[in-house]
């Protein structure tokens, strides 16, 4: 039997390397050594076993422990696995003789295996494998021995539990680690891990003659996809999308996604700045393809940025900066295409960010209002409705046109929360404009950017500000343009319907600068073609004039009426009047003016005044 003091010598052995980081297969591998070492056996062996799998091997003193280790793995029979499965040692004094084992121990006996000892390895309730204790020679083990083998087994257990605790942790910090520089939803690597390459790269370019480009992606209208599809839709077009720009990127080059719809392209030891200008039209190209996602198909366009390093001086986190100032560069000039860094646009841009910045405030600080155009009929030159436009009084710009302001918003995600505020101010001014049977009759016409248009619920959100402002629909006409039906025919079509529904009047804004007038005229629903001013300045051209009277013919064929935008002279209100157009707006009527001063010119009008010059036309 062991003695105490060489059971208390392997004890104090493992007890020093527990803590440790020690491979579990050289401690194992030295206990059944020490083992055989101190007690009557000719051989010890260990197995891990995990339910419903195969036992795996794992530390043997010797061939012949070995083969017996791997005998009962085989055969699935056998004190190794009685002792796992039950939790109790078991003992098999004489091979031959046993009853027990039915398939193990013939074989192992003509292995010349003649007693066996096996104690389980456990945590607990868990079993985790047994320890087996081999011998040439039938042997019976006193219960002092018994009692120390199944210590060391318990030993052994506590390697195996520490191990695994060490390996677990170690695959929880590579996950968090792979996590921490990887971007969840597309596996790419994320803002981090791009930081620390363009970093080395930057410095490897500074030692040698070859550039660094990073190349800006940046998907247009990426907000209308969410908007319009959910946000389910929108994560798995960004995960298509990375699919796609992983096949157009070099082997070598780093694709990131930074957030949102914003990925970035690091280009190394680059020889010529036409591999990067080639690069991102490849993206372009590969982008424009229609993606199935969820059941829809969507086309999308990108907006790609391109800075160099240089001649090595640039720091990384300029030329990422550089790269982004690009990009928006490329948007503004209508997306779907790629520029390289210009100094002066860059400038304009970065005055262009520093009205977004204060943009973004302007409506809590109320610094947007209303000013109403009146619309005028041509048949006896009186007041039938007004037009809102937004206004933005900035204190630090100034009076922002509008021109400059709707751009600005779409691209900044305001447009939606600043279409919402000038409709319902729109229609909350519209009873102050004059008496009942004076102004209260007056139509009131509303831009909808087509971002707004195309929003979630926007008919919902029309339905609730006609509500709560107690407006009647029928006064009320949105005004858009043809870009909506470019974007997304189908879904604006539903929109609109959605909207006549409501009992809403819809108007066409700026006709005859689109694509495909005519056909949008007569699928959709449309109530009044508004002529844009293009036109109006252009009458006195005979083939400028012969468009316009067509215009306002086929309108008129297909049931709708005609607005002229842009009359400024009463040459030009009496063209229009003779071609049988129904109403014209413009400066020749009066100037855009707030809710205060159009009320006292409703009254003038009302009371014979000749405010208008349409009225003594």
């Amino acid at each position: 039997m062991a003695s105490d003091r060489d059971l208390s010598s392997i004890l104090s052995e493992f007890a020093r390397t527990l803590v440790t980081d020690f491979p579990i297969q050289g401690i194992l591998d030295h206990l059944v050594h020490r083992i055989v070492q101190i007690m009557p056996i000719s051989g010890a062996g260990v197995t891990l076993i995990t339910e419903g799998a195969e036992p795996r091997y794992v530390a043997a003193s010797n061939n012949a422990a070995l083969s017996f280790e791997k005998l009962q793995s085989e055969l699935d029979e056998g004190p190794c696995i009685a002792a796992f499965r039950s939790g109790e040692a078991v003992s098999v004094p004489d091979v031959e003789v046993d009853k027990t084992f039915l398939r193990f121990s013939p074989r192992a006996s003509r292995m010349g295996l003649k007693a066996v000892f096996t104690f389980p390895l456990r945590q607990g309730t868990e079993g985790l494998g047994a320890l087996d204790l081999y011998n040439h020679q039938p042997v019976v083990l006193d219960v002092p021995t018994m009692v120390a083998a199944q210590t060391l087994a318990d030993v052994a257990s506590a390697y195996v539990v520490n191990a695994r605790a060490r390996a677990e942790l170690l695959e929880s910090s590579d996950r968090f680690r792979e996590n921490a520089l990887h971007d969840a939803l597309t596996g790419l690597p994320n803002r981090v891990l791009l930081g620390q390459r363009l970093e080395h790269a930057a410095l490897r370019a500074q030692r040698s003659t070859k550039q660094v480009a990073i190349l800006f992606v940046d998907i247009d209208r990426f907000k209308d996809v969410n908007d319009t599809r959910g946000h389910q839709v929108g994560d798995q077009l960004l995960v298509a999308i990375g699919d796609r720009l992983r096949d157009v990127v070099r082997p070598g080059d780093t694709l990131a996604r930074m957030s949102g719809d914003e990925f970035v392209v690091l280009c190394e030891d680059l020889e010529d700045t036409w591999v990067a200008d080639d690069l991102a039209a490849r993206i372009n190209e590969s982008l424009a393809a229609p993606f199935e996602v969820c059941g829809h198909y969507l086309r999308i366009t990108a907006s790609v940025g391109i800075a160099f390093s240089g001649s090595g001086a640039a720091m990384p986190e300029q030329i990422l900066q550089n790269a982004d100032a690009a990009m928006y560069q490329a948007k503004a000039n209508g997306g779907g295409g790629h520029r390289i860094l210009d100094i002066r646009e860059q400038a304009r841009l970065h005055e262009q960010a520093g009205l977004l910045q204060d943009l973004r405030g302007a409506q809590t600080r109320g610094e947007l209002r209303a000013d109403y155009q009146p619309i005028v009929r041509t048949a006896d030159g009186r007041m039938s409705g007004v037009e809102a436009l937004l206004r933005w009084q900035s204190p630090a710009h100034g009076l922002v046109a509008p021109a400059t302001v709707i751009p600005l918003a779409e691209q900044g995600g305001l447009i939606v929360d600043i279409g919402r505020w000038i409709l319902e101010r729109a229609c909350l001014d519209r009873p102050r404009l004059g008496d009942e049977g004076v102004g209260g009759e007056l139509c009131l016409a509303v831009n909808v950017s087509p971002q707004q248009l195309m929003s979630a619920h926007f008919a919902a959100t029309v339905a609730a500000i006609l509500t709560s402002t107690k407006t009647d629909p029928a006064l009320l006409t949105l005004e858009i343009t043809e870009s909506v039906f470019v974007q997304d025919g189908e879904r604006a079509l539903l929109v609109l319907k959605d909207l006549r529904d409501l009992g809403v009047s819809v108007a066409l804004d700026d006709f005859g600068t689109g694509y495909s007038s005519l056909n949008y005229l007569r699928r959709f629903p449309v109530d009044i073609v508004k002529i844009d001013r293009g036109f109006i300045a252009e009458l006195r051209n005979p083939v400028t004039s012969s468009i316009v009277r067509a215009m306002v013919d086929l309108a008129h064929v297909l049931g709708m009426s005609v607005i002229a935008e842009g009359v400024e002279t009463i040459e030009q209100f009496k063209r229009m009047a003779a071609m049988g157009c129904d109403a014209c707006q413009g400066f020749f009527f009066a100037q855009p003016m707030n809710a205060d001063d159009l009320r006292t010119l409703v009254h003038d009008v009302a009371e014979g005044l000749p405010r208008l010059p349409a009225a003594v036309v």
